[in-house]
């Protein structure tokens, strides 16, 4: 028997019995409806924290105090790591691939001007730090390059600038900050939220000043820049045999954004792995109802499949005959899920713009593999079953 007439013998099987095979296919449908839209979802959640971390460029690396590893010890105790240091950030910046540097304090402070108060973000940072964070000034300038004897200046954040200012021009004005005065010379342009936090609502002062005002005696980080294209290993080994030679040990850590993402990219496919596992789950069901109709059509068909035997038919051609039917409720099952399921994800990104949703089509493929592979599973005992009658009682069936 040529594939065609295989092929036309199961489809005219199927709309013989056009519910029940609809219910079955109904099945895979789900199946493979919820493996789209759950994997699209997650696709769409790992594109988005992906180019959230990119905006600010994939050629950063960050240096924290403190080694990463296990170690004995009681928790809590004090270690003997040294702090990072201004130096330490002058001494990076001098090597041969580094375009930029900052060491970073961070803390939270009250902000008062024109009688209004404000809790904000108050970092602590260099002059290249707009520069590392692709990060544009909107008016006047950003912190000047004036070293460890640095002045109270200020720039505000574009939240900060327009809860304490409105409309009215900030630049020349005084604030105060955790009881301190600062000038302001500059007001940053918008950035926006990064994974639900909000850039903007944040000030500028120099690190120096951050360091008094916080009273801490290092800095949380020094973050760093290296050219374009530029191996970020070789900028890595680099930046830790400077910090070694001035510390004496490694008592810090150096990572590059790229591993950071590689990391993350990891943790992102493995979730989207595991939402497209439990929408598969459903595609089990769909087997069991491949299995339930299979087993009523040979029961219904005993007497045609001994007449087919009767008239020559091998049994292998007539196992084939109850796998092609199999086969064609799950793939027609499939290509219904997956248009409900294109549908689905399509409507959740027009009226629910702020979800990130993707599709995958790695996934999709996927999954209409694994449907058209279920009714084959799924119909072989069937199949098997059906080969196996006895022709005469077969012909005797009613």
């Amino acid at each position: 028997m040529f594939g065609r007439d295989l092929l036309r013998f199961a489809l005219r099987a199927l709309t013989a019995h056009k519910l029940r095979a609809f219910l079955t296919l109904l099945g895979i449908a789900v199946g493979i409806a919820a493996v789209i839209l759950l994997t699209a979802i997650g696709e769409g959640l790992h594109r988005y924290v992906l180019g959230e971390f990119n905006q600010f460029g994939t050629n950063f690396v960050a240096v924290t105090p403190g080694k990463l590893g296990t170690r004995g010890g009681v928790p809590g105790m004090l270690t003997t790591a040294r702090d990072l240091t201004q130096e330490d950030a002058e001494a990076i910046a001098r090597l041969p691939l580094v375009t930029a540097v900052s060491a970073t304090v961070n803390g939270n402070a009250e902000v008062r001007a024109n009688g209004r108060v404000r809790r904000t973000l108050v970092n602590g940072c260099g002059a290249d730090t707009a520069r590392m964070y692709s990060m544009t000034v909107l008016s006047g300038a950003f912190l000047p390059a004036d070293g460890r004897q640095a002045r109270a200046l200020v720039v505000l954040g574009a939240t900060v600038k327009r809860e304490l200012f409105g409309n009215d021009n900030a630049l020349g004005a005084r604030i105060d900050i955790g009881g301190e005065r600062y000038r302001v010379i500059g007001v940053m342009a918008p950035k926006g939220q990064v994974l639900g936090f909000d850039v903007d609502d944040a000030v500028y002062i120099p690190t120096s000043r951050a360091l008094m005002l916080f009273n801490r005696s290092g800095a949380s980080e020094i973050g760093l820049t290296h050219v374009p294209g530029a191996s970020p290993a070789r900028v890595v080994a680099a930046v830790r045999e400077t910090l070694v030679s001035r510390h004496g040990r490694e008592d810090f850590a150096v990572t590059s954004q790229q591993e950071m993402i590689d990391a993350l990219s990891q943790i992102l496919d493995m979730l989207t792995m595991t939402v497209g596992a439990l929408g598969a789950i459903s595609l089990l069901v769909g087997a069991v109802g491949i299995v339930t109709m299979m087993t009523i059509a040979v029961t219904e068909r005993t007497a045609e499949i001994g007449l087919l035997v009767a008239l020559g038919a091998r049994r292998r051609t007539v196992q084939g005959l109850f796998l092609a039917e199999a086969v064609a409720v799950a793939a027609l099952g499939g290509v219904f899920g997956l248009v409900v399921g294109l549908g689905l994800a399509g409507l959740l990104a027009v009226f629910m713009p702020d979800l990130p949703v993707a599709t995958p089509w790695s996934y999709v493929l996927a999954a209409e593999i694994c449907s058209a592979l279920i009714g084959l599973a799924a119909g072989v005992l069937p199949a098997r079953r059906a080969a196996q009658l006895n022709v005469i009682d077969a012909l005797r069936a009613e």
